[in-house]
C-alpha cells in the first residue's frame, strides 16, 4: 500500500513549487530544482521570458480561442507537452504513470524517459501519444533494444537527448545534502533520517517502496542504481553518426533535443530529423549557455521551414507558452512545473497544473485579440532592443 501525499488546488506553477518544497525532503526538493554550477542558465531561461512584453488588443472579439495545434502530424489540445524526466517517482509514487494519465486527460502528448520507474508498456496502455526519450545506455546495442521495445509498445515519437554528455561542474545547491538515494533500504533511510523526520508521509512511502527507483526500461538491467545510470549515460554520449544510425532504426517522427546553435539545427535538417527541441537541459548541462527563448528566433529563421521547432526551459506560465509560439515554436515542453505539481498532489496535481497552463494560454490569447495559437506571430510581442543571446 502506498500512502498518498495529499492534494491541493494548485493555482500556479509558483504555488506547485511551494507545495513541493513543503512536502519533499530538502535533498529531494533540491534535486527537482537542479541546475549546474551557479545556476546561471536556469535563471536565464526564466528571465528571458520576463523581458518579452505582450501587445494587448482588448477591443477585438472575445470569442473562445482555439488552443489546439498539430505537432509532428497529430493534433494536441494546446501547444504544451510534458517533457521526459528521470527519477520523478522520487517526488511521488504516481510517478510517470500519473503524468501520463494527466497528459492524456488534458489531450496532449507525454514524454517518457528511458529512466522511467514504470515500464514503456504501462505508459502506452494509459496514454495515446507517447514520446519516448532515448539515452544511449549500452551504446548502439542497448539503444537498438530500447528502440525496438518502444516501437512494439506503440510509442509514436522518438526523442534523443544530446546535451547531457558531461557535467560542466559541481552543483552548488547540493552541498551538504545527500542527493537522490540509490536504494530503498534501512541504511539509506538512516542517512536521510534528519530530513525524513520533518516529512513523515514521504518517509513512509520511501520505506514501503512507494518511491523506489527502478528502471524497467533500461536495456538489460532494471536493477541499476541512480548513480550507475548517470555514469552509463555519460559513457555513451551521442554523436552525429549516432543520430544518423538512430534515424534509420526509427520510421516515425524523430526529435533531437538539446539544440541551441544554428549550425547544429542545420545539421539536424541535413540528417533527416523531423523536429528539434531548443533546449539547454533546463540549465542542467553547460552553465552559462544562453536562454532558450533568446536563441529560438534565430534558429526558427534558419531552419523553421525544414523541420518543426520545439522549446523547453523556463516556461512557467501560459503567457510564456504564447511568447514561445509567437517566436516560432510549434509547442513547448515543460519539466520542473509538472514535477513540482506531482510532488504536491500526484496525478491530480499534474492535471491541475496543466489546466493552469491552458487557462493562461486562453486568457493571453483573448487579451492579445488573437483567435488561435496558430495565428500567433512576433507582432503580438514587444521585444526589447537587442533581444538575442
Amino acid at each position: 500500500m502506498v500512502l498518498g501525499l495529499g492534494t491541493v488546488p494548485l493555482t500556479s506553477v509558483a504555488h506547485a513549487r511551494r507545495e513541493a518544497k513543503r512536502k519533499l525532503p530538502r535533498s529531494i526538493y533540491w534535486y527537482t530544482e537542479a541546475g549546474t554550477e551557479l545556476r546561471r542558465t536556469v535563471r536565464a531561461n526564466r528571465d528571458g521570458f520576463k523581458e518579452i512584453g505582450l501587445q494587448a488588443r482588448i477591443l477585438d472579439s472575445h470569442e473562445p480561442r482555439k488552443l489546439s495545434t498539430t505537432v509532428l502530424g497529430r493534433e494536441i489540445s494546446m501547444p504544451l507537452i510534458t517533457t521526459p524526466a528521470g527519477f520523478i517517482r522520487i517526488a511521488h509514487p504516481d510517478g510517470e504513470l500519473g503524468v501520463a494519465r494527466a497528459a492524456e486527460a488534458a489531450g496532449t502528448a507525454v514524454g517518457l524517459g528511458i529512466l522511467s520507474s514504470y515500464s514503456i508498456e504501462t505508459i502506452t496502455a494509459n496514454a495515446s501519444d507517447v514520446w519516448f526519450q532515448l539515452y544511449m545506455l549500452g551504446g548502439r546495442e542497448g539503444s537498438a533494444v530500447a528502440i525496438e521495445r518502444a516501437k512494439a509498445a506503440g510509442c509514436r515519437v522518438l526523442i534523443i537527448t544530446v546535451d547531457f554528455a558531461a557535467l560542466s561542474g559541481g552543483q552548488d545547491y547540493q552541498r551538504g545534502h545527500p542527493g537522490v538515494p540509490d536504494t530503498v533500504d534501512l541504511p539509506t533511510a538512516l542517512k536521510y533520517a534528519p530530513e525524513m523526520i520533518t516529512r513523515p508521509l514521504w518517509a513512509l512511502n520511501f520505506l514501503k517502496g512507494g518511491v523506489d527507483l527502478v528502471f524497467p526500461n533500461a536495456p538489460g538491467n532494471a536493477n541499476l542504481t541512480a548513480s550507475q545510470v548517470g555514469a552509463g549515460i555519460m559513457a555513451h554520449p551521442p554523436t552525429w553518426d549516432d543520430i544518423v544510425w538512430a534515424r534509420k532504426q526509427w520510421d516515425g517522427p524523430f526529435v533531437v533535443k538539446g539544440i541551441t546553435s544554428i549550425d547544429d539545427a542545420r545539421r539536424a535538417v541535413d540528417e533527416g530529423v523531423d523536429a528539434i527541441s531548443v533546449s539547454n537541459h533546463g540549465g542542467n548541462s553547460l552553465d552559462g549557455s544562453p536562454a532558450t527563448i533568446r536563441v529560438l528566433p534565430e534558429i526558427v529563421d534558419a531552419v523553421g521551414d525544414n523541420l518543426e521547432v520545439l522549446l523547453d526551459g523556463g516556461v512557467r506560465r501560459g503567457s510564456d507558452v504564447v511568447k514561445a509560439v509567437a517566436l516560432g515554436a510549434k509547442a513547448v515542453m515543460v519539466g520542473r512545473p509538472y514535477i513540482w505539481a506531482l510532488a504536491a498532489g500526484g496525478e491530480q496535481g499534474v492535471r491541475q497544473i496543466l489546466e493552469v497552463y491552458r487557462q493562461g494560454i486562453a486568457g493571453t490569447l483573448t487579451l492579445l485579440g488573437c483567435p488561435s495559437v496558430e495565428d500567433l506571430n512576433p507582432s503580438h510581442l514587444r521585444l526589447p532592443p537587442g533581444f538575442n543571446p
